[in-house]
């Protein structure tokens, strides 16, 4: 947790700068593929700074958050290309046939898998790249990721404006009980991966 809660004032820090909207658009495009800590923090704090521009940050957050799970989306298209033998090789239970049940499932829901994960908690960033992985129409992909990531931005940039201070100090307060739930999300959709589909 201690690495976390260092890499989650490092986060923070940067509202403290001139170059805090920059690191918001690059945490949130790392995020949306493999950074670990959400950009809501920092949208926050760069919030809690200049109310009047809440909304342009939560634009900033929601583009770069979209390119990010695009780029997520890639890497899981081109990262499943060049390992599926070693999947089916030398995972007990993952077979050809458990991976084209999975993707059948995935091209009939998978809008609604990505749109959750883009609006909840769930790590958006799993399902990002299970899209790549199996191949969800790309331009459903898009849709959902631009949709439900604007809503969650926007929301978290409105709220802000009437719980801002509040939803910091709980955030600081909480911040190990939150780490432990973010784990805990993310190795849930993995399971939802594995066990759901």
């Amino acid at each position: 947790m201690k690495f976390l809660r260092k890499l989650y004032d490092w986060v923070l820090h940067w509202a403290e700068t001139p170059y805090g909207p920059l690191a918001l658009f690059l945490l949130a495009l790392a995020e949306s593929s493999f950074f670990p800590i959400p950009p809501d923090p920092l949208l926050i704090a760069l919030c809690l700074g200049a109310v009047k521009r809440s909304f342009h940050f939560a634009l900033y957050t929601s583009v770069a958050s979209v390119i990010g799970g695009s780029i997520g989306y890639l890497i899981g298209l081109g990262l499943w290309k060049a390992a599926d033998s070693f999947f089916f090789h030398y995972i007990p239970g993952f077979t050809e046939s458990f991976f084209q049940k999975v993707m059948m499932n995935f091209h009939k829901f998978g809008f609604w898998y990505v749109f959750s994960a883009g609006f909840t908690p769930i790590p958006y960033k799993v399902f990002t790249i299970a899209s790549g992985v199996f191949e969800l129409n790309f331009v459903l992909f898009l849709a959902a990721s631009t949709t439900s990531r604007a809503l969650r931005f926007f929301a978290v940039a409105a709220l802000f404006r009437k719980f801002g201070p509040e939803i910091k100090t709980f955030i600081d307060k909480y911040f190990n009980l939150l780490a432990v739930l973010f784990f805990l999300l993310l190795g849930g959709g993995f399971l939802v991966i594995r066990y759901v589909f």
